[in-house]
């Protein structure tokens, strides 16, 4: 002869099953705070360091991956960083998406990165900005890979062809006309090597690999190995 099952028994039961409920909601509630709370300090910690060596506002991005254990062992697999503002060092309207792996922190706020790589886009509007008022203008094509720039309101014209050469961008001159006549040579290179000067500044141990001349710029790809981060000096507070 079956028993029903007491009152008593299905208080209990049923409080058994409030009590798990709860348990597992302020559990969940701590692992998502948790994890918002790893990805904000650890986003602040990464945007002081990088800042300082990059010399330009950035955005952090992580992916997919929890990153609470990260506060507790000082590594992170990969990070995105985006520039943002409208200048990137020296270079006006230049934009770099770059990705650093293997990431490791130290106590003191300096750290590792294992290895990186970047995509730098620079264009026509902010190579003319960051070569400053006597460069009036500048066109750039793919099918010749040069630019030219219009120099004194277009009186003259200097046509360019940027290079990696041993890791670096060269800026090298094709021609240089005022008028139809030679344009000075120090006015030629004072241009020369401020163009030049605002590719060669990466942070991080990047290096140029390739560069491209596109119909609305320049596109460059860098590439770097195991580089040492220095310790933070501004918020210790905020070493990761």
């Amino acid at each position: 002869m079956s028993r029903k099952p007491s009152a008593f028994a299905s208080v209990s039961r049923r409080t058994l099953v409030i009590a798990i409920t709860v348990v597992v909601t302020l559990l969940a509630t701590l692992v998502v705070g948790g994890e918002a709370y790893a990805r904000h300090r650890l986003a602040g910690c990464i945007s002081d360091q990088f800042e300082q060596e990059m010399g330009s506002t950035i955005d952090v991005g992580f992916g997919f991956k929890p990153l609470l254990i990260s506060l507790v062992d000082g590594k992170i697999s990969s990070v995105t960083v985006d520039s943002e503002g409208d200048k990137f060092g020296p270079a006006v309207g230049m934009v770099v998406h770059a990705k650093f792996d293997d990431l490791e922190f130290a106590d003191n706020g300096g750290g590792t990165v294992g290895g990186s790589s970047a995509d730098v886009t620079w264009s026509n509007d902010g190579i003319k900005q960051t070569l400053g008022d006597l460069v009036t203008g500048v066109r750039s094509s793919s099918a010749s890979n040069m630019l030219t720039l219009d120099v004194l309101g277009g009186l003259a014209q200097l046509q360019v062809q940027p290079v990696v050469r041993n890791g670096a961008v060269e800026i090298e001159t094709k021609s240089a006309r005022l008028l139809g006549i030679g344009m000075p040579t120090d006015l030629v290179q004072g241009i020369v090597e401020l163009f030049s000067q605002s590719l060669q500044s990466y942070p991080m141990g990047l290096k140029p690999t390739e560069i491209k001349v596109t119909d609305n710029g320049i596109d460059v790809e860098l590439a770097g190995g195991r580089t040492e981060l220095p310790a933070n000096q501004g918020n210790k507070e905020m070493s990761c």
